[in-house]
Order: C-alpha cells, then structure tokens, then sequence
C-alpha cells in the first residue's frame, strides 16, 4: 500500500441521536468499530463488513464532471451514524479512505485494489463509498487479486462508461479498462439512459458483448421489475463472483440531487431495492460499492440519506464475502 493514499478512520464523524444506555445500542454510530488497514489484521478478531471511503475526484474532474465527489464519504458517515441499529450482531468496521493526494489518480487506484484484496483474503465483506465511478477500475482489479473463477459485474448506472481512456483513465473509462484486460469477465449495466449514451458506446457495448437494461424498463411496474431480476439473476448464474457497483446518477434527480450527472429519469427506490436485494440474494456478491454521490450538491441530506439506506440494505443483506 502506498500510504500517502490512505487516511485512517475519524471516529468523531460517527454521531446520532442520545439514548438511554440500558436500551444498548440503538444507531450505527454506538457500535461502528475503528480498523486501520495499514496495520496487520488480528484473524480472531476481525468484523464481518467494512466501509471504506474512495475520497478521489480526480476522474470526474478528468471528465469534466462536477467536483465535489471526494467530500461523499465524509457525508455518508454522518449520514450512517444516524441508523438506527438493526444489525443483529454483525460487526462493520470504519476502515477510513483512501485518498488521491496531487491528482494521482492511478497510484489512488492501486491503493484501493490492494486495500480491497486484503480486506477480502482476510474474511471481511468491502462496501466501498465515492468519489467518481473510476473507483471501479480500482476495485476490479482488488476482487480479481482475492478470488479465483470468473467475474461478473453489475452497473446500477445512467451511464456505461466505456469511453476510451485516450488522456488517461477518467470517470468514464473503467469498464472499458476492465474488459480490455480481462478475458471472461461479464458486464451488466442497469438503467443506461440513450440521452446520456451517444452511438459510439452502444456500439463499444456491443463489441464487447455487454448486456444492458435501458433506464426506460427500469420501472416500479411489477412485471418490468421482475423481468430485470430474472435478467439480473441469469447474468449471476454464469459467474463465480459478483461486483455490484451502483451509480448514484442512475436515480432520478428527484431522489437523488446530489450526484455529478444529475437527471430526472432515472429509476426510483421501489425499483431499485427489491433489485438490489435480488442480486444480493444469489450469494455471489464479493464486493460492492456506491459511487458519485456529490453532497456538495444535495439538498436537505436527501442523497446522502439515500446512500446510507442503500448501505443498510447491503448490510442486511450480506455479510461475508462469497471467496
């Protein structure tokens, strides 16, 4: 690890509501746990989930998005804190951020990929928080060092980012770095937006045999959610490990304002949760994280709020790394 790239967990960030301690823990923030990964981990004594922050703007900044990204780990804690505590005993660890200090986005990318394999090889389930969608490039290359088999990756997003990286990787380029470097790897991208897409992507889609559900079935409809868990729980069956990254800008802007690529037709909660928990439910997730959330831009705490359920639900959900 490059430590210049790493900060380690602020526990002052964790703050909520004050109880009566004979209830016991009542909110996240009484029983977040502290775990510094630049020290060797302890085996016996080690939490099921850790959240780690991708503080790093530099891809977005790249693709001449709106700055402000690196601030979203920060703001999702404060966020968590306030959960109220339905853990039933599993453990999650703040595992601090990684950081881009001067710009380095490739060397910030390493740091997380190693960051990621350890946390992995050592038992603990990552659910990474951003910072641009270059987090993703970073992120692959620290499950593909922890697992053996195949790869699948699941993209909750308006946007396939695919584009190639000509200057350098950008916020738009980790799918295409990806599949460029790895053979057998599958993607599936939910909620892509033509408007956000223009013909080139499609046609880069198809070349690398991407499948994709277009924002437009994304609906709370129960037959056209159905009809994506079924899409989504296929896609699963072909792989021996799942990468869900999930997009903040794939919401509507109604629900979600505080993201780089703002817009109004995204989908919206009752779709995407019981999606989410389907693809959780396979068992094969290895690895996720929640990308683009912007609070510079967000209003009321609405998108930061949004994340943390989204956090809440994976941890329901899952608890050790499928490895």
């Amino acid at each position: 690890m490059q430590k210049s790239n790493y900060s380690p967990p602020i526990p002052d960030l964790w703050t909520g509501r004050k109880t009566d301690p004979s209830l016991g823990n009542e909110y996240w923030y009484q029983c977040i746990e502290m775990l510094d990964i630049r020290q060797p981990f302890q085996k016996t004594d080690l939490p099921d989930i850790a959240l780690l922050g991708y503080a790093c703007e530099e891809g977005v900044r790249r693709n001449q998005g709106r700055p402000g990204t690196a601030k979203g780990p920060e703001a999702a804690r404060k966020q968590m804190g306030k959960l109220a505590n339905h853990l039933g005993g599993k453990r999650i660890a703040d595992a601090g951020n990684v950081i881009c200090p001067s710009g380095d986005l490739e060397s910030t990318q390493k740091t997380l990929s190693f960051s990621i394999s350890e946390l992995i090889k050592a038992g603990i389930f990552p659910i990474v928080i951003g910072g641009g969608h270059d987090i993703a490039y970073g992120h692959f290359n620290g499950i593909r060092s922890a697992t053996k088999g195949r790869i699948g990756i699941i993209n909750f997003d308006a946007h396939f980012d695919l584009r190639e990286p000509l200057d350098g990787p950008t916020s738009g380029t980790p799918f295409n770095q990806i599949l460029k470097e790895n053979e057998g790897v599958g993607y599936l991208a939910v909620g892509i937006q033509r408007s956000a897409n223009p013909p080139s992507l499609f046609n880069t889609a198809e070349s690398y045999r991407v499948d994709y559900v277009l924002n437009l079935h994304c609906c709370i409809n129960t037959d056209f959610r159905k009809a994506v868990i079924e899409r989504i729980i296929t896609f699963t069956e072909r792989f021996d490990h799942i990468y869900i990254t999930i997009d903040m800008d794939g919401f509507s802007s109604a629900v979600a304002p505080g993201v780089s690529a703002p817009s109004p037709i995204g989908y919206l909660p009752p779709f995407f949760f019981p999606t989410l928990t389907a693809a959780l439910a396979t068992g094969k997730v290895a690895s996720i994280d929640i990308a683009e959330f912007n609070p510079v831009f967000d209003q009321d705490g609405m998108t930061g709020k949004l994340v943390a359920n989204v956090v809440e639900t994976i941890v329901s959900s899952k608890s050790k790394p499928s490895v």
